[in-house]
């Protein structure tokens, strides 16, 4: 019986030197950044021509747009699984927090500074997408909203300023919690990551532990 697609020995080889042009990527992304980024560069790395190795990517952007897509990938599946196991907000946060830690630049290239010329396409946004909702369901679990707080003109604001959510049906009081969630959480992370309490004297995570509390208080 005749094998087709990723059973053939030409698809399995395929698939093989696309790994292998992506761990090259990682590389050379941990070394200098996404934006230095060099398709030729891996191609001589791994004795190909350039032409060659755009036989496997076309580009440049649709290499990062892989390494992207694996990335949120990555992270959708985790932050679900802990979901699944019944991880509330602030088991998902740790979890996001340790799968930070695993791979800093994985985190760094869909949450750091942005590519310069390129545009994620829609199904990376759709994966992202998975992340967030992952995030506002555990944000709608909590406590109700306590009474009127200063915040609380901008959750008013969300009621005509919520297309960035989708098609999530929360209230604007949950969306707000996971904005300040999402916002203060990343900010922790994105600092600790980047290595700018090293010398400070205290311990990232009990500041990470501390935001945390503070959002799970029921302010919004």
């Amino acid at each position: 019986m005749a094998r087709t697609g990723a059973d053939t020995p030409r698809e399995r080889y395929r698939a093989q030197v696309r790994e292998e042009i992506k761990a090259h990527a990682w590389e050379q992304i941990a070394t200098a950044g996404a934006s230095a980024l060099s398709v030729n560069a891996i191609a001589r790395r791994m004795g190909l021509s350039g032409p060659a190795l755009y036989r496997y990517f076309a580009g440049r952007d649709e290499l990062i747009a892989e390494l992207v897509r694996d990335a949120y990938r990555s992270l959708a599946d985790t932050l679900r699984a802990a979901a699944a196991e019944g991880a509330g907000l602030a088991g998902l946060a740790r979890t996001l927090r340790a799968w930070a830690l695993a791979d800093p630049q994985r985190y760094f290239l869909i949450y750091g500074t942005p590519v310069p010329g390129y545009r994620a396409p829609e199904d990376t946004t759709a994966i992202a997408d998975e992340v967030m909702r992952t995030l506002v369901d555990a944000c709608a679990a909590l406590a109700p909203a306590g009474p009127a707080t200063p915040e609380a003109p901008f959750a008013t604001h969300l009621l005509g300023h919520r297309d960035w959510a989708g098609e999530q049906s929360a209230p604007p009081e949950v969306l707000h919690r996971f904005l300040a969630f999402w916002t203060r959480l990343h900010g922790v992370l994105s600092l600790e990551l980047a290595g700018h309490f090293t010398g400070m004297g205290f311990r990232p995570e009990l500041l990470f532990e501390a935001e945390l509390e503070s959002l799970l208080a029921p302010r919004f």
